[in-house]
């Protein structure tokens, strides 16, 4: 068994580089795999496309008709790129996507044929019982739906036609993070269209977009193979810190390595054939980390893209000989990965609502807007903080790469100014010197592009950055449609009830548009004053500080959920008609179980690797020193006390380390017994965090010591010099 660690040192010191060379532009092989607005072009009839672009702009149905053709036309085309079979790609509770193969295949009579119609494309019935459901679906209640979202266009992945589907139980409840995220959308399209009009009359359409920042490391794949805790966690469960870390920030942004960046070029030639808009890519802080981001999308297509990107980077990096790892926090000691979301709001007009325009009018779209979103973030600040919630990134948050888990939002100096001046505003009519002091003053001094007016702040969960918010807690392994889903919703919400309000003032005190907007921010400047922080989010102060100013600080995923199911979130959710009841309770009790589940895996490779790897070894190097301590005795008789003092230092430390890591291991497993008989999901998942998840840093304390007294030849794992050193 020793030896796996030494084999795989040398296989990964043997590898040869896979050089991919690219042919034509990128610009030409842009969507080359996507049947997307060029080919319905070409292979749609006028009705078929006009059909299909309704329902992507406006929501409206199509009819099974117009489904038969362009199930045709997507056949014909999948067909002569080489495809094969094709499937309903959707989004489960799993956090990743899945997928049912069928052939374009048939018989009628006895003969074959290529066979995909309209019942096809629109709509598949997959097993729903097998996928988490939270109790929306028994075992024996297998029924579900995938029904096609023509929103975000299919695909060809390999051999095989994917086609961008949600999933609903039988029973009409969405059984995937797909769904409430077209919902949210359609939630945030119609509140901030109503509330752009009143700038700009001919708004008749905002969406949400997305621009995601991916970081992930890479290991070679013989050494992630001589770790089970790396293949079966997706971490390292033990592993005492190399010597050299990234305390020299020699890495970050440094030259990429060769054969990180044949698979880089590989893979950003896939994303490109297949419409995901890669644009950068860097080191970053951690050895062997990196990161990709594409250019900003459609928040739908967004979240489809970044899990595909995922899929494809798994592929090919075992293409290349390495193991793509997507734990947010997969060493201890270094940065772990996050996926920083940002989001804006963009008009069929190509104006980004969140970008400060040239003129009084534009300034003030912009300040609702703005205002807008920081009074959203503040009424729900801890249903956002619930939205990044997962086992891994409890590790993670509040470390020096990633935000607290205080939900606080940074927007600078300069605007922090503005705010405080328009707080000033007298209510009610505004006189002509007022008015024309306020927009000379207030509104009229906010430049056109912020982006270098305010430093950035890497503490801040939610800052913005110039013409956009920057969410930066979200995990590297979540599905964006999450935290997209509740801020979407939350800051719907809140344009639905500033509209209400404004409108109020114009109708009932006979107040301008102008003054009523300007009535209706100053309030939400003032009531959304204790959200606004530009300070050291890792600071003791601001802990005490967002205790003083009411904030949540919800560490812990069982903690952090709870929100979900509180009058509030039902009654936010139910009205923005993104989730009801059901679907909320069901979506808190599948995180609890996969909190459980997560916990409960790492324990149970924890009791592995004490077991099988560190305490054999442990114990096979004790008897060689024991040995080495008896030969000399023989020797030198009584004089062997003096030369074998080190030896017998070392043999007492080794005893004291294998006695209290069995000590340690057997109560976890004794913790995760009591934990497992608990029937209650929240009272499970407390018993999880806060019984067993405690001894995991006892057992690592004794598994790291002993790695650095046990002769390196005997230690079986890979080492974290190895794991982060070797490219």
């Amino acid at each position: 068994m020793s030896k796996i660690r030494f084999e795989a040192i040398a296989l990964s010191h043997k590898r040869k580089r896979t050089v991919v060379k690219e042919k034509g532009r990128r610009s030409e092989l842009f969507g080359k795999n996507v049947f997307n607005a060029d080919q319905m072009i070409q292979y749609l009839t006028k009705d078929a496309l006009k059909s299909v672009q309704n329902a992507i702009f406006t929501g409206s149905k199509i009819d099974r008709k117009i489904a038969d053709q362009v199930a045709e036309a997507m056949k014909t085309w999948a067909i002569a790129k080489g495809a094969t079979h094709y499937t309903h790609w959707f989004q489960p509770l799993t956090g990743s996507t899945a997928e049912k193969h069928d052939a374009f295949f048939d018989l009628l009579n006895g003969q074959a044929l290529e066979k995909f119609g309209g019942g096809q494309l629109v709509q598949q019935e997959p097993d729903a019982s097998s996928f988490p459901s939270g109790g929306i679906r028994n075992t024996f209640e297998a029924r579900g739906y995938t029904a096609w979202d023509p929103t975000s266009p299919a695909f060809i992945y390999g051999t095989t036609l994917c086609i961008p589907t949600i999933f609903v139980a039988y029973t009409g409840e969405a059984l995937d993070n797909k769904a409430p995220l077209l919902r949210a959308l359609h939630a945030i399209n119609a509140a901030a269209t109503d509330v752009a009009k009143y700038f700009d009359k001919n708004v008749a359409k905002v969406n949400a977009t997305l621009g995601w920042e991916q970081e992930y490391f890479l290991i070679d794949k013989a050494l992630a193979h001589a770790r089970p805790d790396i293949i079966l966690t997706g971490r390292t469960l033990i592993g005492h810190a190399a010597a050299k870390g990234q305390q020299l920030d020699d890495h970050y942004f440094g030259v990429i390595p060769g054969r990180v960046l044949d698979f880089m070029c590989e893979l950003e030639k896939e994303c490109t054939k297949l419409g995901i808009p890669v644009k950068t890519r860097h080191n970053e802080v951690a050895p062997n980390q990196y990161e990709l981001a594409p250019v900003f999308e459609e928040a739908n297509l967004a979240v489809d893209h970044n899990l595909l990107l995922m899929d494809v980077m798994d592929k090919i990096a075992d293409k290349h000989g390495f193991k793509v790892l997507f734990h947010e926090k997969p060493f201890a000691g270094i940065n772990g990965s996050g996926k920083h979301n940002n989001w804006s709001l963009l008009t069929n007009t190509g104006v980004n609502l969140l970008s400060p325009g040239s003129t009084p009018m534009k300034n003030l779209q912009f300040l609702t807007f703005f205002i807008n979103t920081i009074k959203a973030v503040d009424t729900y600040e801890e249903l956002l903080r619930s939205s990044i919630a997962s086992a891994g990134n409890d590790h993670r948050l509040g470390a020096n790469e990633a935000p607290p888990a205080i939900f606080s939002i940074f927007i600078g100096t300069q605007l922090g100014r503005v705010l405080d001046e328009l707080e000033g505003v007298s209510k009610g009519k505004l006189s002509p010197e007022e008015k024309t002091e306020l927009k000379l003053n207030v509104v009229g001094k906010i430049p056109e592009i912020l982006m270098d007016n305010t430093d950035r702040n890497r503490t801040s969960p939610f800052a913005f950055t110039g013409n956009k918010f920057e969410m930066r807690g979200v995990g590297s392994s979540t599905n964006c449609a999450k935290p997209m889903t509740v801020l979407n919703t939350i800051v719907a919400k809140q344009l639905k009830d500033f509209k209400k309000e404004v409108d109020a003032l114009i109708e009932k005190k006979s107040l301008k548009k102008d003054e009523a907007i300007f009535n209706v921010l100053r309030e939400y400047i003032k009531t959304s004053k204790r959200i606004r922080f530009d300070g050291d989010g890792y600071s003791e102060e601001w802990q005490l500080e967002a205790k003083r100013r009411k904030l949540s600080n919800n560490k812990t995923t069982p903690k952090a959920i709870q929100v979900l199911t509180s009058k509030e979130s039902l009654a936010l959710f139910k009205s923005m008609n993104v989730m009801n009841e059901i679907e909320l309770r069901a979506r808190q009790e599948v995180e609890l179980e996969t909190y459980i589940m997560n916990l409960q895996i790492e324990g149970r490779v924890f009791s592995e690797l004490v077991y099988n790897h560190v305490l054999p070894c442990a114990i096979e190097y004790q008897n060689k020193l024991i040995a080495n301590v008896l030969g000399l005795k023989d020797i030198y008789g009584a004089a062997h006390k003096k030369l074998s003092n080190g030896q017998s230092d070392i043999i007492e430390q080794i005893g004291e380390h294998i006695s209290e890591l069995k000590k340690k291991t057997d109560g976890m497993i004794d913790a995760r017994k009591r934990a497992n008989i608990i029937t209650d999901s929240n009272k499970k998942a407390t018993s999880y965090c806060n019984g067993v998840k405690p001894y995991f840093e006892e057992i690592r304390y004794h598994c790291d010591k002993l790695e650095q007294l046990i002769d390196d030849k005997i230690w079986q794992l890979a080492k974290y010099r190895e794991l982060l050193f070797i490219k």
